[in-house]
């Protein structure tokens, strides 16, 4: 049996218990501020467009980090591993968790995190009111793929990809 109910304050945690049903791939977005590096964990990434090359991802408006993310004329996006959980970790408590990281400045100033399965550096193409967050849409300038196994987010908690052969 499933339970039916109309999205409102009411139901709340219901929503976001349906809306954790989902499993997503986990991301830490990064940028330059005149502070120095800046991280965010995010799950709210898809790909927009293959032709320009588009990617999307949302920041949340109360969120601390949101005017610099979404004022950043460049930053990338970096899909973790399964072994990066930690890194996330770091990143959903605190924008500054770089010091136990190996990463490095890019061209155009972004810090670039080594070690994650795939990065896209971009630049800002728009930014987009999503209700509580926004939609900010990256034209993506370079990627890097490993291989290697995603860390997945499902029902509030990360996990790991496993096959049912």
């Amino acid at each position: 049996m499933t339970d039916s109910f109309s999205p409102g304050p009411d139901t709340a945690r219901a929503y976001r218990d349906a809306l954790g049903r989902f499993a997503t791939g986990v991301t830490v977005i990064t940028c330059m501020t005149e502070d120095g590096p800046l991280g965010i964990t995010a799950n709210s990434f898809s790909s927009v467009s293959l032709e320009p090359p588009l990617v999307l991802w949302s920041p949340a408006k109360a969120s601390k980090r949101f005017v610099p993310f979404t004022e950043a004329d460049h930053f990338a996006i970096h899909v973790m591993g399964s072994d990066q959980a930690h890194v996330c970790g770091g990143f959903a408590k605190q924008g500054d968790a770089f010091e136990a990281l190996d990463w490095y400045e890019g061209p155009r100033g972004t810090p670039l995190i080594e070690g994650c399965l795939a990065r896209f550096d971009c630049a800002r193409h728009a930014v987009h009111d999503g209700g509580d967050h926004a939609i900010v849409i990256g034209h993506v300038l370079d990627a890097t793929l490993r291989e290697g196994d995603p860390l997945l987010f499902v029902g509030g908690r990360f996990g790991r990809f496993t096959t049912t052969d």
